[in-house]
């Protein structure tokens, strides 16, 4: 490595990367901030992972591999809450971490995930004078104009985002949709952003023998498989799958009969109390009477889920709106095509013909056509599966993430350092206590000069939004 090693603190309040992804608040924030460290650390810097205590049993800090550690800070009560009732608790994080970073070994930098993370990430940056690079994964204003009143964040949400990116040193945009919604509706200049997408695992996702899989998951060899796989939540769009699913002509001549596999939930067996979405759509299933075309998997571990994309035929996910969204990379990962909804980060990922195919949100009928055409076309859907695999190989590995973002924090860093920001207290090493200290504040501006530095830096990581 060209560069010294950095000790980055890594904020992610609800998204542990040791919680299990697929249910209500475990997902792709989980996935990105797990794998993030992680190729940090194999490019030879240290990372700690600054999360919320969730369960009492948790220990204050878990070393998660080499060069990567967990630490758990008490904000709130430890115990599961939605991450749309955390606002409150940020004060107490906020202080926790600062209280961590004033007496720690010396961090060279902050990367703050989701807004509140930011607001945390800001008052760090006021008090250190360290650089603060922010990942949004979504932004408010677009989820408000999606869901509306159905959206359970605290207003203030978008005020507190549009004020994290402007303060921020540089916000990594992880999709071109991204990026234009952070210029359209924060009024964020182009040179502020940095595009760097999810990633993907090869080592865990892969290609491999479907039938095999088939066997091992005890699914009909004969049967069109169609996948849906991740959090089960409304703004998903299963109901628009199980509408499609309807509208396919029933098996007959050379048309194999297709199965729904839904693959998440909050519990191992699918459980309707627990996750209330599935009882939901199985209502759907039964008054369109496809019910018994639809099988409800339950939550898989993550080892477990490469054996679902080889074992189908079609990955298909149709979100009203989508940030990112890392399963089609593990469909594509393992050679099997996707048909998504052109949205957010899934029409950068997907190419449309190309490594499967794009559909507006909320149109079974155009979902079922493609479905049909890759029943009918075997052949078809192995070479999308096949330039889905090179795509991802080539553009989207956690490996290259890593390396783009660490251009990211370098640029930051020098950016800020050529602007004459305050130097770092000298420290020491302790691990994380719960603290009193003062509460949030509003964060002064960045020192005189940062912010045309850090933009210039910024820019130049990345070349700016694709």
């Amino acid at each position: 490595m060209a560069s010294p090693p950095l000790r980055i603190a890594l904020i992610s309040e609800h998204a542990s990367p040791l919680a299990l992804a697929g249910g209500v608040d475990a997902g792709g924030q989980n996935v990105y901030v797990a794998h993030v460290a992680a190729g940090m650390a194999r490019l030879g810097h240290h990372v700690d992972v600054l999360t919320r205590r969730d369960q009492r049993q948790l220990a204050t800090a878990v070393d998660m591999r080499p060069g990567v550690r967990v630490l758990h800070l008490e904000a709130g009560p430890p115990c599961f809450v939605p991450k749309e009732r955390l606002l409150p608790h940020m004060k107490a994080f906020g202080t926790q971490a600062l209280s961590l970073l004033r007496k720690s070994l010396p961090y060279d930098l902050v990367h703050a995930n989701f807004f509140m993370s930011g607001l945390v990430g800001l008052r760090l940056q006021r008090s250190l004078g360290l650089p603060l690079v922010t990942t949004f994964h979504a932004l408010g204003a677009v989820r408000r104009q999606h869901q509306a009143e159905a959206d359970g964040f605290p207003p203030e949400r978008v005020a507190i985002e549009r004020r994290v990116a402007h303060l921020s040193d540089c916000v990594v945009a992880e999709c071109p949709q991204d990026a234009r919604d952070l210029m359209q509706l924060y009024e964020l200049p182009q040179a502020r952003i940095a595009q760097v997408p999810c990633g993907v695992d090869l080592a865990e996702f892969q290609p491999g023998d479907a039938g095999a899989a088939r066997q091992r998951l005890g699914l009909d060899a004969g049967e069109f498989v169609v996948l849906q796989l991740g959090r089960l939540v409304p703004r998903k769009g299963i109901d628009n799958v199980i509408h499609a699913l309807a509208r396919l002509r029933a098996a007959g001549g050379v048309h194999r009969p297709v199965r729904l596999l839904v693959v998440g939930g909050e519990s191992e067996l699918p459980d309707e109390a627990l996750t209330p979405e599935i009882g939901r759509l199985r209502r759907l299933a039964e008054a369109l009477g496809v019910a018994a075309r639809v099988c409800f998997v339950g939550r898989r571990h993550r080892a477990q889920l490469a054996d679902y994309y080889r074992a189908a035929d079609v990955f298909v996910t149709t979100p009203w709106y989508e940030p990112f969204g890392i399963t089609p990379l593990e469909s594509m990962a393992c050679a099997t095509p996707v048909v998504g909804s052109a949205v957010g980060g899934i029409q950068h990922t997907v190419v449309d013909g190309v490594t499967g195919y794009l559909v507006p949100p909320r149109d079974p009928v155009a979902l079922a056509e493609r479905l049909e055409m890759l029943r009918a076309n075997p052949e078809q859907a192995r070479a999308l599966g096949r330039a889905g695999l090179a795509r991802v190989q080539r553009l989207f590995t956690w490996d290259e993430v890593a390396l783009r973002l660490e251009a990211v924090y370098q640029r930051a860093i020098a950016a800020r350092a050529w602007a004459g920001a305050p130097a770092r207290p000298a420290m020491t090493l302790v691990s994380p206590t719960s603290a009193a200290g003062p509460a949030l504040q509003r964060p002064l501006a960045p020192v005189a000069g940062v912010a045309v530095a850090a933009a210039e830096g910024c820019r130049a990581a990345t070349g700016g939004p694709a």
